[in-house]
C-alpha cells in the first residue's frame, strides 16, 4: 500500500476523531469549567456545546448535587478536661463552579480541617455534660462558622451533624454509674410519691365514709323524728276525731232524749190525763229525784196531798201484809208504784 495513502488516511482518522470530541455534552446538575489557552474562559451548563480543539480544554467538571461527607472522629478537649473522640458529617452543595476550581487547592481536605479545628474551639469552651446534652447549639456553630468561612470557596455548606460522641471509657463507666444512680433515685421518688398518693387516697376515703356515716345517722333521724311527729300528729287527729264522735253521738243521744221526751208529751197532751194522772207522774218524778245524791229535797205543794195519800195507802198495806226480812218500806213504796 501507498504510504501517502496511509499517511492521509491517518490524518482524515485523527480530523474526524478531534470533530467527533469537539462535540460536549453537559448532563443535569452539573458544570463544566473551561479554560481557552490557559485562562478561564466560560461555564458550561447543561446541554450541548463545542470544544475548540486545541485552544479550549475543560478544567473541571463540578456537581451541584448536594454531597455529604463523613470525617474521621477527631480527638477534641472539653473545658474540664475530658479528651473525647468525636466524628462529623457535613451536608455541602457547590454554588459557584469557578470558585469551587479556582479557590483551593483541596475542598473536601480543607473543609475536614475547617470543621476539625472549629470544633476543637466550640468543644474547648464547654463542660463534658454540656457537651453531652448540646448537640443542637454545636451543630448550628460549626454550620454558620463552615458555611462563612467556604463562601469564597464556592461551597454552600448546608448542615454539620455530630455523628458520635465517645468519651473515655472511665468517664463512660462514670456517667453509666452517675446514670444508674440517678434512675434508682427517680425510682424512689416515684414509690414515695405512689405510698404519699396511696395513704392520701386511704385517709380521703376514711373522711368521705366517715363524712356519708354522720349525714346517714343525721338523716336516720331526721326521718324517725319525722316519723315520730306525724305518729303524734296522726294520734292526735285520732283522739279529736274520737272526741268529736262521742261529742256527736251524745249530742244525737240527747237529741233522740229530748225528741222522745217531746212526743211522749205530745202523746200525754193527746190522751188529755185527768187531774190524778198528772199527780201520779209528779210522783215518779219526785222519787226519781230523791234517788240521787241530794240531801235536802223540797217537796212541793202540789204533790204533798198525793204524798199523804200513799203514805195512807202505806199504812193498810203494811197492816194487812207482814213485809219479808231485809225489805225497806222504800221497796213497797216502788211496788206500790208498779202496782
Amino acid at each position: 500500500m501507498d504510504p501517502f495513502k496511509i499517511i492521509v488516511l491517518l490524518v482524515i482518522v485523527f480530523l474526524l476523531f478531534v470533530i467527533v470530541r469537539s462535540f460536549r455534552i453537559v448532563p443535569q446538575a452539573h458544570v463544566f469549567v473551561i479554560e481557552r489557552l490557559g485562562s478561564f474562559h466560560a461555564e458550561w451548563d447543561t446541554g450541548l456545546h463545542i470544544l475548540v480543539p486545541f485552544i479550549d480544554r475543560i478544567a473541571g467538571k463540578v456537581s451541584l448535587k448536594e454531597k455529604v461527607v463523613d470525617f474521621k472522629p477527631q480527638p477534641v478537649i472539653t473545658k474540664d478536661n475530658v479528651t473525647m473522640q468525636i466524628d462529623t458529617v457535613v451536608f455541602y452543595q457547590v454554588t459557584d463552579a469557578k470558585q469551587y476550581i479556582y479557590g483551593v487547592e483541596r475542598p473536601l481536605a480543607a473543609i475536614e480541617n475547617l470543621s476539625a479545628t472549629t470544633l476543637r474551639n466550640i468543644i474547648g469552651e464547654m463542660e463534658l455534660d454540656a457537651t453531652l446534652t448540646s448537640r443542637d447549639v454545636i451543630n448550628s456553630k460549626i454550620t454558620a462558622i463552615l458555611d462563612m468561612a467556604t463562601d469564597r470557596w464556592g461551597i454552600k455548606v448546608n448542615r454539620v451533624e455530630l455523628k458520635n460522641i465517645l468519651p473515655p471509657r472511665e468517664i463512660q463507666d462514670a456517667m453509666e454509674k452517675q446514670m444508674k444512680a440517678e434512675r434508682e433515685r427517680r425510682e424512689k421518688i416515684l414509690q414515695a410519691e405512689g405510698d404519699k398518693k396511696s395513704q392520701i387516697l386511704v385517709a380521703e376515703g376514711e373522711k368521705e365514709s366517715q363524712i356519708l356515716r354522720a349525714q346517714a345517722k343525721k338523716e336516720s333521724q331526721i326521718l324517725e323524728a319525722e316519723a315520730q311527729k306525724q305518729a303524734m300528729i296522726l294520734k292526735a287527729d285520732a283522739v279529736r276525731e274520737q272526741k268529736i264522735l262521742e261529742a256527736t253521738g251524745e249530742s244525737k243521744a240527747i237529741e233522740m232524749v229530748q225528741q222522745a221526751l217531746a212526743e211522749s208529751i205530745v202523746k200525754l197532751n193527746q190522751a188529755n190525763p185527768n187531774e190524778r194522772v198528772i199527780q201520779l207522774k209528779s210522783l215518779e218524778s219526785f222519787a226519781k229525784a230523791a234517788d240521787g245524791k241530794a240531801t235536802k229535797i223540797i217537796i212541793p205543794s202540789e204533790i204533798q196531798g198525793l204524798a199523804g195519800l200513799a203514805m195512807g195507802l202505806k199504812s193498810i198495806v203494811e197492816k194487812d201484809t207482814v213485809p219479808a226480812k231485809g225489805s225497806s218500806s222504800e221497796t213497797n213504796f216502788h211496788d206500790y208504784q208498779a202496782n
